[in-house]
């Protein structure tokens, strides 16, 4: 008899094939990982019983100068505000230019003459896709700005639930993105139909955009093969990112008001909203990997889930995944659509803070961190409404599961029989446990349990290696640490 400890390691590998994630966890959903016990994310909870329009993307919440606390959100024809008590309010400017729900392209049948390109080739990159529209929102000191491409006006609105939002006046028109930087100026990127000029409002005046010797207005344009993408403000600068590369504009005063340096190239952002910031710094997904800016210069995150992610993403429908981060578990959660859906059906994430990473099913196509709620607040794509997340452990159809790759029960070809489990819980029972044999990598897969945990846990089975998979077995606050299991080693086979 001998025990043998299931350590571990935290967090999902799923680069390369099936037995490279050996001894790792290489399938999960609604899982987290902090101090290297496994535990389940926080449930959600509808926070307004009324439905937009149509899909919302894009959210930003925000705590006004009398302590009311709001949440804005947008769909491809309609902008809303919510109070704190979730009170919906239609907002949407007048004259509104509606974008689109979905990206479109005229890549699929009979998007070029027949028999142009061999059959099951992907064609060449000579089609633009026009994104799905998304609303990126600011705070205006206790007021909110609005922005989306396909119209390209910005828009404030100033808190009177009774009037919609108004466009600002003077600012650029037919802009692909604003931000409000740390030093109380606007900036409209892609201004005036320019892809690649930053131009930004006098300083404190949203409405002021001449330059003059009396004002801080000005403009710049990115030396980049780019277009820009977003702007945001990332330890005492403005970050912002192309579809090629990232810069830096750093405020200098007057005259020249702001500088702006490239800090990384090959790093393009890959949705307008696909990026989140934190007191670390900027975390977003690019087209085939995960990048980040701390200060200096841009990295790329070695991430153990990239293969898993960027091999089945739908490309066509990629404008959708946006970001957001998690504070309270030092986490960023990318959504984004799987090859086999046109809407957000799955996320990754990173913890920033332990360096690991997890996978999972689940629908939001727009989302803000707590701060001016209590909880992170996301919309759900199925009926149109925003809920508030992590709280409680309901999930409605889904529940929280993870599973190893293949573990070696011995060494050499030993075959081991195991007759027991001692499990490591928090609390006796919270979860179940159920074990897939393989004699041979590619030999027949049996499974046996599920298994109610006990201590110990009764079980019989026999392989060369084996896969755990744990399920939340009770809708409660669970923690899973090192399983051990008691075997008996056999002969060959």
């Amino acid at each position: 008899m001998a025990l043998i400890n299931l350590e571990v390691p935290a967090g999902v590998y799923r680069n390369g094939t099936d037995l490279q994630s050996m001894g790792r966890w290489r399938d999960a959903s609604l899982i987290r990982w902090i101090d290297g016990t496994m535990r389940p994310v926080g449930g959600w909870r509808t926070r307004s019983s009324t439905a937009t329009n149509a899909i919302p993307r894009g959210m930003h919440t925000w705590i006004d100068n009398s302590n009311d606390r709001w949440i804005g959100t947008g769909t491809y024809s309609k902008l809303y505000v919510y109070s704190e008590t979730g009170t919906q309010y239609d907002i949407t400017p007048s004259g509104l230019t509606a974008g689109r729900e979905d990206a479109v392209s005229f890549t699929g049948y009979g998007g070029s003459t027949y028999g142009n390109y061999a059959y099951g080739i992907a064609r060449p990159d000579t089609i633009r896709i026009q994104p799905a529209t998304s609303w990126n929102l600011q705070s205006w000191g206790e007021y909110l700005l609005a922005n989306n491409e396909d119209d390209g006006k910005v828009y404030e609105w100033q808190l009177n639930t009774g009037t919609i939002a108004a466009q600002v006046a003077n600012a650029p028109v037919s802009n692909r993105n604003i931000v409000v930087t740390a030093e109380r100026f606007l900036f409209c990127l892609g201004a005036g139909g320019n892809p690649r000029k930053v131009q930004w409002s006098d300083r404190e005046d949203n409405t002021t955009w001449t330059p003059a010797a009396t004002n801080e207005a000005g403009d710049l344009e990115l030396e980049t093969n780019g277009q820009i993408v977003a702007g945001m403000n990332v330890r005492g600068q403005t970050l912002i990112l192309t579809t090629t590369d990232a810069h830096v504009a750093n405020y200098i005063g007057p005259p020249y008001v702001y500088g702006i340096e490239r800090v990384g190239s090959s790093c393009g952002l890959a949705a307008n909203l696909a990026y989140a910031t934190v007191d670390a710094g900027c975390f977003w997904m690019g087209v085939h990997a995960f990048y980040a800016y701390t200060g200096g210069g841009v990295q790329e995150i070695q991430s153990d889930v990239s293969d898993y992610v960027f091999n089945d993403i739908n490309r066509g429908q990629i404008s959708k995944a946006f970001a957001m981060s998690n504070g309270n578990y030092g986490e960023i959660w990318w959504f984004y659509p799987s090859s086999a859906s046109t809407e957000n059906d799955r996320y990754v994430t990173y913890n920033y803070v332990e360096n690991t990473w997890s996978i999972g099913t689940l629908a939001r196509t727009a989302g803000a961190d707590r701060g001016a709620f209590r909880q992170p607040m996301m919309a759900d794509p199925s009926d149109k409404k925003i809920y508030e997340h992590e709280v409680g452990f309901e999930y409605g159809n889904l529940s929280p599961f993870a599973e190893t790759g293949p573990i070696m029960l011995g060494t050499g070809d030993k075959v081991i029989s195991v007759t027991e489990m001692i499990p490591d819980e928090k609390t006796q029972g919270d979860v179940s446990a159920t074990f897939k044999t393989r004699f041979y990598p590619n030999g027949t897969e049996r499974s046996y349990g599920p298994f109610s945990m006990a201590n110990p846990t009764s079980m019989r089975f026999t392989g060369r290696q084996v896969r755990m998979r744990v399920d939340g077995a009770r809708l409660s606050d669970w923690r899973v640490g090192v399983n051990r299991l008691d075997t008996v080693a056999g002969g060959r086979r």
